[in-house]
């Protein structure tokens, strides 16, 4: 799939939402072919062409100007999620070497600042995905309060993946109805900085071919960027519990987010994760093959290695 291609699926996924009347235009009498604005009414409606805007949509036409994706982005009546989204798409399909760039630019090692920092958490969950949500570095109440994930291999463990092909997430999260549309909305964002991540293909591939669910909200092409929240879970070693969490962007790693839990010492919530933090010391301590992870040297001396790591077990990726 190419850049421009990405971007004309993205508008013509957001025309089918938009009826005539939302943007003040008669609905009329004829029967519409096709659910939707027709491409001459957002080209009316946006100054251009109805050539250009042909164009766009058949990735034919690849720089639209700054005041085209403002005008489109009104017209289409997109959230800022979606319109950041647009100008990215817009960027990249006219710019596609810097994808490359961008994309040699991504590492899977964690820095030690970050696994330090997870530390620090505990006995709250974090862990630390990849641009495509893979799992990198964990906790051990992060690693716990996955259940199962642990056995998964290091190029499978992935939270999209986990969300929909486990049976288990089902159970874990209460309102599993309502996340899963946020979480491919949030996936949909990541992917408008670089559509044709062979990482993203790859996974988005196997997730609409062994998810029905995901496909058909990954063809409903809503974008969302997700920083915090509040999630409901019933962990079926630790029971119920209500977290709340921030996700982080960890600088000048190509997309790497840590996911923090948090919670109020004194509450049940409390007790609950550090419950979970047992669990997962037991699963670490027993080995989890490809996960990063902080260690305490028993000197408590800090030597760095290559690549971020750090001596006498201080970071491993076991």
């Amino acid at each position: 799939m190419t850049n421009g291609s990405e971007l004309g699926i993205f508008l013509k996924a957001r025309r089918a939402a938009i009826q005539p009347e939302d943007v003040g235009l008669p609905t009329g009498t004829s029967v519409r072919r096709t659910p939707g604005l027709r491409r001459e009414e957002v080209a009316i409606l946006a100054g251009v062409s109805v050539d250009y805007y042909t164009r766009l949509e058949r990735g034919k036409e690849t720089n639209p100007s700054p005041a085209v994706v403002d005008a489109l982005a009104r017209i289409l009546r997109l959230n800022p999620d979606e319109h950041q989204h647009l100008r990215d798409l817009t960027e990249n399909a006219a710019r596609p070497t810097r994808q490359v760039e961008q994309r040699q630019a991504r590492i899977r090692a964690v820095r030690q600042g970050p696994l330090i920092l997870m530390e620090n958490l505990r006995p709250n969950p974090a862990y630390i995905v990849s641009l495509t949500n893979d799992v990198l570095a964990a906790n051990p109440a992060g690693l716990a309060l996955f259940p199962g994930l642990a056995d998964y291999s290091p190029k499978q463990r992935n939270i999209t993946r986990y969300l929909f092909l486990d049976p288990a997430a089902k159970q874990l999260y209460p309102e599993w109805d309502k996340l899963v549309p946020r979480s491919v909305a949030y996936l949909r964002a990541r992917a408008g900085s670089d559509p044709d991540d062979p990482d993203l293909v790859r996974l988005i591939g196997e997730l609409v071919v062994k998810s029905k669910e995901f496909a058909r909200l990954w063809e409903r092409y809503e974008v969302q960027n997700i920083g915090q929240g509040t999630k409901d879970f019933q962990h079926p070693e630790v029971g119920p519990m209500t977290l709340d969490y921030e996700a982080m962007e960890l600088a000048n790693t190509g997309g790497q987010r840590m996911i923090a839990y948090y919670t109020v010492p004194g509450t049940a919530d409390h007790d609950a994760v550090t419950l979970l933090d047992m669990i997962g010391s037991g699963l670490i301590a027993a080995g989890v093959e490809g996960l990063q992870q902080f260690a305490q040297p028993a000197d408590e001396e800090l030597v760095e290695l290559g690549d971020g790591a750090v001596a006498d077990g201080r970071i491993t990726d076991r």
